[in-house]
């Protein structure tokens, strides 16, 4: 449809409202990532610790997540469990330099959209950012039209019977 048409032919600029969290235990390395994304046209903020990411999640409209898959207290996978229980249409970009291929494939096997080692190139993240945007987006629609079209069903299978 036209919203996914929107992201991708701006030519790399994406619409100001994709808003991703980058997610990180080395402050100054999501810092510097939030503050290149920001020049890339994203609204981009950075956060330190899984639970911090959690809570801004809860509170604000995050379409994508760049999430460290080690990091202290609560990892990468747990922070991923918790974000796909209660807000399964944000998409997840594990990022991580000391990982396994089996923490890789974990996180993949629980819904994250792609896992980038770390150091990435630019243009290799915002074209995973770019691409777990439009999922979400592309989610976001099936569902607004399967809700659309039990409502219509609803509608006219009252007006079949005599529904309240």
């Amino acid at each position: 449809g036209a919203a996914i048409a929107s992201v991708s032919c701006r030519k790399g600029m994406p619409p100001m409202k994709v808003s991703v969290l980058i997610v990180d235990d080395e402050k100054e390395f999501a810092d510097v990532l939030a503050e290149r994304l920001q020049i890339k046209g994203y609204r981009a903020q950075a956060c330190y610790s899984g639970r911090e990411a959690l809570e801004r999640i809860r509170d604000d409209g995050v379409d994508v997540v760049v999430l460290d898959l080690v990091m202290p207290e609560m990892d990468g996978i747990n922070v991923l469990n918790e974000i796909k229980k209660f807000k399964a249409q944000i998409e997840v970009v594990m990022l991580s330099g000391k990982a396994t291929r089996v923490d890789a494939i974990e996180g993949i096997e629980r819904g994250a959209f792609e896992h980038l080692d770390k150091p990435c190139d630019d243009n290799k993240l915002v074209s995973s950012i770019e691409a777990a945007h439009e999922r979400k987006v592309a989610l976001e629609k099936r569902l607004k039209d399967a809700l659309e079209l039990i409502r219509q069903a609803a509608k006219k299978s009252c007006a079949d019977s005599e529904c309240p």
